[in-house]
C-alpha cells in the first residue's frame, strides 16, 4: 500500500502524480449543476435529435462525440415532464452512471440518443418521449415512473472510453478496471498542471465511476488496497479543484469519503479544513487542522492555517470590541449647549421688570 502510506505525509512536502499543487494555480470561477423544482429554464435552440427526443444545450463541451458501444460517464437529473416530479439524480447521490452507448437498458433509449450527439463536458437538457423511456407501463418500484410519462433530462457528460477500452466494467477484470481508472487519474492530473481544472475534473469523475461501491464492496486485501491508491488520490484531487473554484460544500463532501476509509489522512484534513475556514466554520476548521498537525506535526502548510485562523478571530474580536464598545462603557459627559444672547438678554429683562413691579406694589400697600 505505497501510495496510501505516502498520503499520510505532510501536503506541502509531497510533489508527484498523484498530489497535485494548488498554490500557484490560477482561480477560475465554476458553478455546480442547479437543483430546481423543477427542471431548469433553457433559452438555446431546440434540436432535433429525434422524433421522440429533442435537445438544448446548456453549457459546450469539447473534443469529439461517442461513438456506438463507447462506454459513457454521466451525470443526470430526471422528471417527469407532465407534474416536474424528479425520480432520479446522480449528482445527489454522487456517483456518476455508466452507459455503453448500444447496449443500454430499454428505459434508456431517449436518454443514449442524447449522449450519443454531446461532447465531453457538455451539458444539456432533453426532452424524450414516454415511447423511449419507461414506456406505455412505466416503473413502480425504483425509479416510480408512471405510465406514459414523456421524461426531462438534464445531463451531463463526464467523458467515455471508446471502443478500445470501452466495454462495460462489470466485464473487466479487477486489474483491467483499476487500470483504466488510473490512466483516467493521470490524465487529470496532466490536465490540472495546465489550469484546466474543470476538464481534470471530469477525468478524476470518470476514474472514481470505475471504482464505485458496487466495486469496493467486492474487493478485499491487496485488490482494496490497490483501488484505494487510485481512488482516495482522484477524491483529494477533486476536493483542490473545488476549492479553486470556490465549491467548498462539494470539496468537504469528496475530503469525507477519504477519511471514511482513513480517518488519519493528512491531506483529506487539511483540505477540508481549508473548504470549512472558506465556509466561516472556524470551530470546525481547527478541529480539522489540529487533527492534521497531530500526524504531521512539523509541516509548514498546516501551522500556517492555524495561524491565519488565529488572526482572524483576533481580527473579528477587536471589530465587536470596537462595535460594542459605545453600548457598555462610560457614559460620555454632555457637551455644553452654546448660549444664545439675544435669549439671555430678554430673560434678563423680565426679571429686571419683575423686580420693579413687585417693588411699586410694597409701597402701594
Amino acid at each position: 500500500m505505497v501510495e496510501l502510506e505516502e498520503q499520510r505525509r505532510p501536503p506541502s512536502d509531497r510533489d508527484g502524480d498523484d498530489d497535485i499543487i494548488t498554490e500557484g494555480a490560477s482561480v477560475v470561477h465554476g458553478e455546480p449543476p442547479q437543483d430546481e423544482t423543477g427542471p431548469p429554464k433553457v433559452d438555446s435552440e431546440v434540436e432535433v435529435l429525434h422524433e421522440k427526443v429533442k435537445k438544448q444545450i446548456m453549457k459546450e463541451g469539447h473534443g469529439q462525440k461517442p461513438s456506438k458501444y463507447s462506454t459513457c460517464f454521466l451525470h443526470y437529473r430526471a422528471w417527469t415532464e407532465s407534474t416536474q416530479h424528479k425520480f432520479e439524480d446522480t449528482w445527489h447521490e454522487q456517483q456518476p452512471l455508466e452507459l455503453v452507448l448500444g447496449k443500454e437498458k430499454k428505459e434508456m433509449t431517449g436518454l443514449a440518443i442524447g449522449i450519443s450527439s454531446m461532447k465531453s463536458g457538455e451539458r444539456a437538457l432533453l426532452h424524450v418521449g414516454w415511447e423511449l423511456g419507461y414506456g406505455k407501463e412505466g416503473s413502480f418500484s425504483f425509479p416510480n415512473v408512471p405510465p406514459m410519462a414523456d421524461i426531462v433530462y438534464e445531463v451531463e457528460l463526464i467523458g467515455f472510453d471508446e471502443t478500445k477500452e470501452g466495454k462495460a466494467c462489470s466485464d473487466m477484470t479487477v486489474e483491467e478496471r483499476i487500470g483504466a481508472a488510473d490512466r483516467r487519474k493521470m490524465d487529470g492530473n496532466a490536465l490540472f498542471k495546465e489550469e484546466k481544472l474543470e476538464e481534470a475534473m471530469q477525468q478524476y469523475e470518470m476514474a472514481i465511476a470505475y471504482m464505485g461501491d458496487d466495486f469496493m464492496f467486492q474487493l478485499f486485501g491487496k485488490y482494496r488496497d490497490m483501488a484505494l491508491s487510485v481512488k482516495n488520490p482522484c477524491h483529494l484531487n477533486m476536493a483542490a479543484c473545488l476549492i479553486k473554484l470556490k465549491r467548498y460544500d462539494e470539496a468537504i463532501a469528496h475530503c469525507g469519503i477519504v477519511l471514511v476509509e482513513d480517518e488519519h489522512n493528512v491531506k483529506a484534513l487539511f483540505r477540508r479544513g481549508k473548504a470549512r475556514a472558506e465556509l466561516g466554520q472556524t470551530d470546525a476548521a481547527r478541529e480539522d487542522f489540529l487533527k492534521a498537525r497531530k500526524y504531521a506535526p512539523q509541516d509548514k502548510a498546516i501551522a500556517k492555517e492555524l495561524r491565519l485562523l488565529a488572526e482572524h478571530e483576533k481580527a473579528v474580536y477587536q471589530k465587536q470590541k470596537e462595535l460594542y464598545k459605545g453600548l457598555f462603557g462610560a457614559r460620555p459627559d454632555p457637551k455644553p449647549k452654546p448660549k444664545n444672547w439675544l435669549i439671555l438678554i430678554w430673560q434678563w429683562l423680565l426679571s429686571l421688570f419683575y423686580r420693579l413691579f413687585k417693588g411699586q406694589r410694597q409701597k402701594a400697600d
